[in-house]
């Protein structure tokens, strides 16, 4: 299987996406990190892949991801290619049902799918999305208390979302 690469450029923002060859977005980069971050997420997570640049490939993601930035885009309607446990997966396809603008706590999620004693891990498996920042939307996920918590893309990346999807 390969993973084939581009980068997304547009007004300030920059990151790396990556899809497949089986044609799922697997891979959405953090504001700035550059290529390193996509790099060692693909020899953690799909070292029996090739990796390969292809700008051309991953148009269509790219162009959604960039609708969405201008905020004229909500949902995303390509396909993805995941790899988690059932819980991860139960807890990512919930964090997708989080509207547009709307934010929930991880009390919230845990309560939603069934497991209200699993704050933590539900915690866990928010801070594992299988980096698909803005299409799988962690970054709608804070505090009980509404304060704003970890975030692959750092904090601002988190802030600037919240405030684009106001």
């Amino acid at each position: 299987m390969n993973i084939y690469y581009g980068m997304i450029r547009h007004e300030g923002w920059y990151f790396y996406i990556g899809a497949t060859n089986k044609g799922g977005l697997c891979f959405v980069g953090s504001q700035d990190k550059g290529f390193t971050e996509l790099e060692n997420w693909y020899k953690k997570n799909r070292p029996n892949t090739k990796l390969i640049k292809n700008e051309p490939f991953v148009q269509s993601y790219g162009r959604q991801l960039v609708e969405y930035l201008n905020g004229s885009r909500q949902k995303f309607d390509f396909p993805l290619d995941l790899k988690g446990t059932d819980f991860q997966t139960t807890v990512w396809t919930e964090l997708g049902t989080i509207p547009f603008g709307e934010t929930k706590s991880y009390t919230d999620i845990a309560i939603r799918i069934g497991k209200p004693k699993s704050v933590r891990a539900v915690g866990r498996a928010v801070g594992l999305n299988p980096p698909l920042l803005i299409v799988i939307p962690c970054h709608r996920v804070l505090a009980k208390n509404g304060q704003l918590t970890g975030y692959r893309g750092g904090l601002m990346m988190k802030k600037r979302l919240l405030e684009l999807e106001k």
